[in-house]
């Protein structure tokens, strides 16, 4: 692996990475997946504490943190949204503060990307965005990592990410993919499209990578050579269910189905980020379709349990990833 330091990094966006950086970490988590694997331990922490701040509650984004962390010989406190005081009776960068003085390491889940910053700003320690309203790297580093392992290399491919590109999972895959030279397209109606500014930024980085930046509202159009198809759901976590309606009737033209994956051609693998409302096995997606008279929503079922779907390993491809973060940064 490259000659790399990250140690007391915080890792709160990839845009505060090179790509030589974010290579190393890829290198990194493929590595201890290796070990984990072959039964190797890698406790090379052993003994720190790290905490776990969820404003927002997760499956992948808390056992990958958990399992991760003890993996590497530490402790771990969950702080889920009623475990703590941080921005109602004590102040974010008093928080960070505290919990700075007692653990070696943070993690925040939640909302805006300002509160992040100022945990990293105020704490001692490292601090790792675990997602935020505007970005999610870790999330990106595990579809990496996937798309690596299938196709071998990540420069050069190109990712279409189908759905409302306006939050963290569009921001943050089209930052990867300009820092990586992977050639990116939004795939969205043109009120959903990217925000200008940060177009901007990542078109001057793919400048200097090779990679490209695209904005396509034809869905079968946007296919078109896809080595990588990617799709989220339609409403974000903590938004109101008045909100589904709009999406829903502005996204469903985007949905991911066969149509899509056809015209990317064979070679081309669907990723999500979970959940996925690919049925009705679900409270909200029960009510959801039955609302809106539909059988799934961001992705067709036939998709998603096809043999072009690599969600589970992308998703288990998260605890790796996320241990490569914390090993190289503390």
């Amino acid at each position: 692996m490259a000659n790399i330091t990250l140690k007391g990094r915080d890792f709160l966006k990839l845009l505060d990475f090179t790509p030589a950086e974010i290579g190393y970490l890829l290198d990194l988590a493929a590595d201890l997946k290796a070990k984990k694997k072959a039964g190797i331990p890698h406790a090379v922490h052993q003994g720190k504490n790290v905490a776990l701040i969820f404003e927002k509650t997760s499956t992948r984004t808390r056992c990958s943190f958990e399992v991760a962390a003890r993996d590497l010989g530490m402790g771990v406190t969950y702080l889920d949204p009623s475990g703590s005081q941080i921005g109602r009776k004590e102040s974010i960068a008093d928080t960070a503060r505290v919990l700075g003085s007692m653990f070696d390491g943070i993690e925040y889940r939640g909302f805006g990307q300002e509160i992040v910053e100022t945990l990293a700003k105020y704490a001692p320690v490292p601090v790792w965005n675990g997602l935020t309203d505007e970005f999610h790297p870790t999330q990106i580093l595990a579809d990496f990592l996937t798309i690596r392992e299938h196709f071998g290399t990540l420069k050069g491919k190109k990712l279409v990410y189908y759905g409302d590109a306006r939050f963290n999972m569009g921001n943050s895959l089209m930052v990867g993919c300009a820092k990586m030279g992977l050639h990116f397209v939004a795939c969205s109606p043109a009120a959903y499209k990217p925000n200008d500014e940060l177009v901007a930024v990542c078109e001057k980085i793919a400048s200097e990578t090779g990679a490209t930046i695209g904005f396509e509202t034809d869905p079968i159009k946007a296919a078109k050579g896809a080595d990588a198809i990617y799709t989220d759901v339609w409403v974000s976590m903590g938004e109101p269910v008045a909100v589904w309606e709009e999406r829903v009737n502005a996204l469903a033209p985007y949905q991911v189905n066969r149509a899509v994956m056809d015209a990317a051609g064979e070679g081309a693998i669907f990723l999500h980020c979970l959940p996925a409302y690919h049925d009705r096995n679900t409270a909200v997606g029960r009510e959801m379709g039955e609302r809106f008279g539909r059988d799934a929503m961001e992705v067709t079922d036939e998709v998603f349990e096809s043999p072009a779907s690599l969600v589970f390993q992308e998703a288990e491809n998260r605890m790796h990833t996320i241990k490569a973060v914390m090993a190289a940064t503390l």
